[in-house]
C-alpha cells in the first residue's frame, strides 16, 4: 500500500469521517436513482463502488432504480412513439414490453457490478449479495382527466417484512420500478413513488435521491438544507426541473411519514453519495422535517463536543484552558449550536448578580462555519439570557477578537471596570483586553 502524500491531512480527514462511520453502522438507507445513472458506464461503476463501501461499513441498503431513458430508447428502436399526459407515461402494451425488458436488463447489470471483486478496484474482496423480488404490490392509476394510463401504476403496498429479512441477512436489496397486482398484472411505477414507499415501509433513516439539478438560491448557490415546509414552498415556484420537483414532493411525503432525513444529490458530481454522507457541508440538499440546526442550552452529553470545539483555540492561546471536570460543573452556563447532532458553536454566560453583570465567555465556532453568523447568534442568545436574569451589562475578555467585540457594540474598558470577584481572577500575564456592553 502506498504511503499517503500528506499523512497529517489524511489523519485529520479520517478522524472527521469516523463519527459518521459510527453513527451510520446498522442504519437503513434507501438510495434511489433514475435510468439516467446508467448512461455513463465509468461514472455508474464508480457509484456502485461507493455503494459497496457503504455496505462494507455495515449500512443496510435498499437500491431503487428507474429506466425511463432505456424505455424511450427501446420504443424508438421499434418505431413506437412514447405518450405522456400530466407528467406520466401512458403505458400501453407495447410500452409495457419495453418496461419489462429494460427492468430485466438493468437488474442484471446492477447485480453484475455489485458482484465484481477486481483486485485493483474498490470492490476488491467484496462479497455483496443482492436480493430482488416482487416486493411491490401496485394498482393501476386508472383514468385521470379523461386519459386512461393503462399499465401505469402506483404503489399499493411494500412487502417490508420480506425486505427486512434480506437486509438482516446482510444483503443489498434491489427494487426496480415494477409493481405487481394480486391478479398477476404488471405495472410500470415511477421510481420516485417506489423510493418514497420503500423508505417509509422500512422506516429508513435516510432516503437519498439522485436528480438532474439541485435546488439553488438566486445567486445559483445550492441550497444545502431545507425544512419540509421550505421544500414544499420551493416546488410551488417556477425554476425547478420536473425531475427535481418530483423528487422533492416524494421526499417531503416520506419525511411526513417518519423517514429520518431526505437528501437530493446530483449524478453529475463524482462521489456525491460519499461526499453528502461523510462531510459536514455535503454536496447536495438535505431536507428535514424540522430545522436541522438548533441554538439551545447545553447538556452534560455535549461536553465532549464542546471540548473538541475549544481545544484548538486553547492550544493557540485564544481561550483559557478548561478541564473536563470544570466544564461539566459549569455546563449550565453554556449555550450551543447543534447542527444535526454535531456541536458547531458554543458560548457561556457567567452571571455576577451582585454587580448586575455577566461575563460573555468561551465563544467558539467550528472551522467551516465561521462566516455563518453563529458568533452573533450566540452573543444575542446570551444577551437575552442576561436580560432575563436582570443583568444590566455584559463584559468580555479577549486576546484575539478586539474588532469583533467593537463591531457588536462593546467598548474598551479597564480591568477596574470588572466586578471585584472577577478582578481577583484576572490573569495579568495573559493581558486580556476588557470590553463592556450595556444591555
Amino acid at each position: 500500500m502506498a504511503k499517503p502524500q500528506h499523512p497529517e491531512a489524511f489523519v485529520r480527514w479520517f478522524r472527521q469521517v469516523a463519527p459518521y462511520v459510527h453513527a451510520f453502522r446498522g442504519r437503513t438507507f434507501v438510495v434511489a436513482f433514475g435510468g439516467e445513472m446508467f448512461a455513463e458506464r465509468s461514472r455508474f461503476t464508480s457509484f456502485v463502488h461507493d455503494v459497496n463501501l457503504l455496505a462494507a461499513l455495515g449500512i443496510r441498503l435498499a437500491l431503487v432504480h428507474g429506466a425511463r431513458p432505456q424505455i424511450e430508447a427501446e420504443l424508438k428502436a421499434k418505431g413506437v412513439r412514447s405518450r405522456y399526459s400530466q407528467g406520466l407515461r401512458i403505458t400501453d402494451e407495447a410500452a409495457l414490453m419495453a418496461v419489462k425488458h429494460a427492468a430485466g436488463v438493468l437488474r442484471v447489470e446492477l447485480e453484475a457490478l455489485l458482484s465484481q471483486g477486481l483486485p485493483s478496484s474498490p470492490m476488491a474482496g467484496a462479497q455483496i449479495r443482492v436480493a430482488s423480488g416482487n416486493f411491490i404490490t401496485a394498482r393501476p392509476i386508472g383514468v385521470r382527466r379523461g386519459t386512461d394510463f393503462q399499465f401505469t401504476g402506483a404503489v399499493r403496498k411494500v412487502d417490508a417484512a420480506a425486505m427486512m429479512r434480506e437486509l438482516d441477512a446482510g444483503e443489498v436489496v434491489l427494487v426496480p420500478h415494477i409493481g405487481y397486482s394480486p391478479t398477476g398484472e404488471v405495472f410500470n411505477v415511477a421510481w420516485e413513488d417506489v423510493a418514497e414507499n420503500v423508505a417509509v415501509a422500512l422506516k429508513a433513516d435516510k432516503l437519498l435521491m439522485y436528480t438532474d439539478r439541485l435546488p439553488a438560491d438566486r445567486k445559483g448557490e445550492v441550497l444545502a438544507e431545507l425544512t419540509a415546509r421550505e421544500a414544499e414552498a420551493l416546488v410551488k415556484k417556477a425554476g425547478l426541473t420536473s425531475q427535481t420537483a418530483a423528487a422533492i414532493e416524494h421526499a417531503v411525503r416520506a419525511l411526513a411519514a417518519g423517514v429520518g432525513r431526505a437528501h437530493l444529490v446530483t449524478r453529475r458530481t463524482p462521489g456525491a453519495l460519499l461526499l453528502e454522507l461523510f462531510t459536514h457541508s455535503g454536496v447536495g440538499t438535505m431536507i428535514t422535517a424540522d430545522a436541522v440546526e438548533k441554538l439551545r442550552a447545553a447538556r452534560i452529553e455535549d461536553v465532549r463536543g464542546i471540548l473538541a470545539l475549544i481545544e484548538p483555540l486553547e492550544a493557540d492561546g485564544t481561550l483559557v484552558k478548561r478541564s473536563r471536570e470544570l466544564l461539566e460543573a459549569e455546563i449550565g452556563n453554556f449555550l450551543v449550536v447543534d447542527h444535526d447532532g454535531t456541536i458547531v458553536g458554543c458560548a457561556a454566560l457567567y452571571p455576577f448578580p451582585d454587580d448586575k453583570s455577566g461575563e460573555f465567555a468561551c465563544l467558539a465556532v467550528a472551522e467551516g462555519y465561521r462566516d455563518a453568523g453563529y458568533g452573533e447568534r450566540l452573543l444575542k442568545a446570551c444577551e437575552e439570557r442576561a436580560k432575563a436574569l436582570r443583568l444590566r451589562r455584559l463584559f468580555a475578555l479577549t486576546t484575539h477578537a478586539h474588532h469583533w467585540f467593537l463591531e457588536q457594540g462593546f467598548r474598551a474598558a479597564d480591568v477596574a471596570a470588572l466586578p471585584s470577584r472577577r478582578q481577583a481572577l484576572y490573569n495579568w500575564r495573559r493581558g486580556s483586553k476588557v470590553f463592556l456592553k450595556r444591555l
